[in-house]
């Protein structure tokens, strides 16, 4: 059965379309999303059928998967890393939201849910009224990853009914959000005591370290 097609505007999306989409990703859906920089592929954290789902779309091996929490705000945050020291909130408080990805050090909630060794968790707070609400609706973080391999973002994924037309035999839902971006999201980890720039993207490292 080929996915939904669910039109959503960024300003005001509706909350009754928000409430059925978190109904999809409880029941284990994985849904294609609009964010502030390039469209997202996403499930519900709490399902691990759904987490190998988006594995297999990916075409790579959960073990493998760097994994990318979307969350509501830093405190939500703070429940699946290890800490947040003074210099990192400083820092999330004026990245987020905002196209950022801050690579933290992962909590014992994280290896215990997904069952997983990652040591390491990314954490994004995206600057879209729409996968904001859907967390917030939702209750806790949604998984996401970029809807191509890494460094792989080609123009046409910008174009909602195109990703629609490519993917709505592999996903549950795909939401129309308008045309998205096709920079990913600055990638940052925190080490110790140490911020490091992974990937350069859409924000700005220097306007908040």
């Amino acid at each position: 059965m080929p996915a939904e097609f669910i039109k959503l505007y960024e300003e005001n999306p509706q909350k009754i379309k928000i409430e059925h989409i978190v109904q999809l990703l409880s029941r284990g859906g994985v849904i294609i999303y609009p964010t502030d920089t390039i469209y997202g592929l996403g499930c519900d954290l709490f399902n691990k059928k759904a987490i190998d789902k988006v594995c297999r779309i990916k075409g790579i091996k959960p073990k493998n998967f760097n994994l990318s929490f979307l969350c509501e705000d830093i405190s939500q945050i703070a429940e699946y890393v290890r800490r947040i020291d003074n210099a990192t909130f400083r820092v999330m408080k004026k990245a987020f939201p905002g196209p950022f990805t801050f690579i933290l050090e992962s909590s014992s909630k994280v290896s215990k849910l997904l069952d997983t060794n990652k040591k390491t968790v990314g954490v994004r707070i995206p600057d879209n009224n729409i996968p904001k609400m859907i967390v917030e609706v939702l209750g806790h973080p949604i998984v996401t990853t970029s809807i191509k391999a890494e460094d792989e973002i080609l123009e046409y994924t910008t174009d909602p009914e195109v990703i629609y037309d490519e993917y709505k035999n592999l996903v549950d839902a795909v939401i129309d959000g308008g045309y998205g971006g096709n920079i990913p999201s600055t990638v940052v980890e925190y080490t110790d005591t140490e911020f490091n720039l992974i990937r350069e993207g859409l924000g700005n490292i220097h306007e908040v370290i």
